[in-house]
């Protein structure tokens, strides 16, 4: 095995694909976690030393299994991203309680269990760096948002938790905020079908950030990275 490895959870046709094309083209051997193989087999294919994975996060047993996997067969990654998400965006009164829940344990606990499966061997090593990616919900809630805004919220925080205590043993933690609508065939199609290409934000642009701050010298670590459009009122 040679070359470094990064780790995404999380591989959709938007900021995850872009984000593993991105690690791929630095020279990372990618590990691609989705819920179903199509895409991640398509990439396994195209990006020189990727695997794909099938795998749900909040299945916590499974999220398990696969980490010690790709540590056993591709080595401790370097990068570790967590861009998977879950949301419930209907109002709270017409939805199951349970949708929090099960929001949180992606969003949220799938975290944890991601710096506990593999800080301990960057601890060792002395480097390594986790990145998840969150959204405006992070740092306000909103109608229809009350079983969604409180699990990117708590995401956010326990990655600041995580980067207080990992940074002083060598560990880059930070928290990258998509304050915006993410050019994705799922997102113009389903709420914005008649904006502009500049109303979105930009999947490989979103990537090369995410690249530049895990590449970033320790002298100069950010934890907290918000992106939005120019436009983009805040």
């Amino acid at each position: 095995m040679s070359g470094k490895v990064c780790f995404i959870t999380g591989i959709g046709g938007g900021t995850g694909e872009a984000t593993a094309r991105r690690f791929a083209q630095g020279g990372y051997r990618v590990a691609m976690l989705a819920r179903k193989p199509d895409l991640i087999g398509k990439l396994e294919q195209e990006l020189e030393g990727a695997r794909a994975i099938v795998c749900d996060v909040a299945d916590l047993d499974r999220l398990i299994e696969v980490c010690g996997a790709v540590e056993t067969e591709m080595g401790t990654p370097d990068v570790v991203i967590h861009n998977a998400a879950r949301g419930t965006f209907t109002p709270f009164l017409e939805t199951e309680p349970e949708n929090l829940e099960r929001n949180f344990r992606v969003n949220t606990t799938a975290l944890l269990y991601l710096a506990r499966a593999f800080a301990p061997a960057m601890i060792e090593r002395g480097s390594g760096c986790i990145i998840a990616t969150g959204n405006t919900s992070a740092l306000r809630g909103k109608a229809n948002f009350a079983l969604f805004a409180p699990t990117k919220a708590a995401q956010r925080v326990l990655a600041q938790a995580l980067a207080r205590d990992l940074g002083p043993k060598g560990i880059h933690v930070a928290y990258v905020l998509i304050d915006a609508a993410i050019d994705a065939p799922w997102t113009r199609n389903r709420f914005w079908p008649d904006k502009p290409d500049d109303f979105f934000a930009q999947p490989a642009e979103i990537a090369e950030e995410i690249w530049h701050t895990a590449q970033q010298g320790r002298s100069t670590w950010s934890f907290a990275v918000e992106l939005r459009p120019y436009h983009e009122v805040w």
